[in-house]
């Protein structure tokens, strides 16, 4: 039986294009600078958002983690939401490989942090205090209900930090769902950015990859600590191929996925034993959990989904559904079937 799996975008697997144009990929050795694949790759990225230039890396959690490397040194400060990807998903990276201290402010519902709790958490010039160097902003805002956050804000954080000497990061692992939700150019989302990760393997469907972008020195720097981290790759032109692909045929389409989860907002609320935590649902995810009255537990519902083919992520009792490119009419369907019939 063929599952259907919605507790990621990133369970995809490549698209039968990305798979034609891997096999073909002209190849040549990265970490040299050889590979006209990656190049292209890199060289379109920076295009796109407007920046200097990019860099492939194998993942979404080493493009942050490059990307503060390469902003701050041992003892600076990075400002992040207690709900941000960094702070709670990355295995303490900065901490543990970069001695960077975070000091955590509290996201507000739609994603964002208060621009006043902002320039609270901006030290003081003072010895005793570590000194404040990076704003970090993720949009879409995962733990905040997948939401996009819009180009008014992210350009208003970006002049804060920079009046007060500060960088600015946006963890963009899902920026292209951002710019669809918001009808907005990706660009104008990161515009003031001093630098932007974004993941290829998410609701793209690349099998591998991340990219990071921003000023030529910047990615240069970012480059030195990418062969540190053990992300300098050889032919890697093999996965940059699918990026192109990316950018080519899957950004559009990521609307599809959006239509997808309202329509499982849609069904759900009709649903007495469904709790909606994020209704209306801005991109491609939806979180749920099961009102006092359900028929079935939490870890009930998920193993009887599972035995009928469908696999849920229920993180103690909550439940998140994501869409993405394999999820199609039929498994919203069906799945939308399954579930009112086991609450029922």
């Amino acid at each position: 039986m063929k599952m259907i799996d919605y507790r990621s975008d990133t369970v995809t697997h490549p698209t039968p294009n990305m798979i034609k144009a891997m096999a073909s990929a002209p190849l040549g050795d990265d970490v040299y600078g050889d590979d006209p694949t990656v190049n292209l790759l890199e060289e379109r990225t920076a295009k796109l958002f407007r920046k200097e230039a990019a860099i492939f890396v194998p993942s979404g959690t080493m493009g942050n983690l490059a990307s503060i490397l390469a902003h701050c040194g041992r003892g600076d400060e990075v400002i992040m939401g207690t709900k941000g990807h960094t702070f709670l998903y990355e295995a303490g990276g900065i901490a543990a490989l970069g001695g960077i201290h975070t000091h955590t402010i509290p996201n507000q519902p739609d994603g964002t942090l208060a621009l006043e709790d902002i320039k609270a958490a901006i030290r003081p010039d003072d010895i005793h205090a570590p000194i404040s160097k990076l704003v970090i902003i993720e949009n879409t805002q995962n733990a905040c209900g997948g939401v996009a956050i819009g180009v008014e804000y992210m350009n208003a954080v970006a002049d804060l930090a920079h009046q007060h000497g500060l960088l600015l990061h946006v963890d963009g692992a899902r920026i292209f769902n951002a710019a669809v939700a918001l009808g907005v150019d990706a660009a104008d989302l990161t515009a003031k950015a001093d630098s932007l990760t974004f993941c290829l393997s998410k609701g793209l469907c690349c099998p591998v990859g991340a990219m990071i972008v921003g000023t030529r020195e910047f990615v240069e720097k970012v480059r030195r600590v990418r062969k540190m981290l053990g992300g300098g790759m050889r032919q890697v032109g093999v996965l940059a191929a699918a990026g192109l692909v990316a950018l080519d045929e899957m950004v559009d389409r990521l609307a599809e996925d959006h239509a997808h989860i309202q329509q499982f907002a849609d069904a759900f609320r009709e649903i007495p034993a469904i709790n909606l935590l994020n209704d209306p649902p801005a991109t491609n995810m939806l979180y749920f959990t099961l009102s006092a009255n359900s028929p079935l537990t939490a870890d009930e519902l998920s193993a009887a989904c599972e035995k009928e083919g469908i696999i849920l992520m229920n993180r103690g009792g909550s439940f998140r559904l994501v869409c993405h490119y394999w999820i199609d009419d039929m498994a919203v369907e069906k799945t939308i079937a399954v579930v009112k019939r086991l609450l029922s």
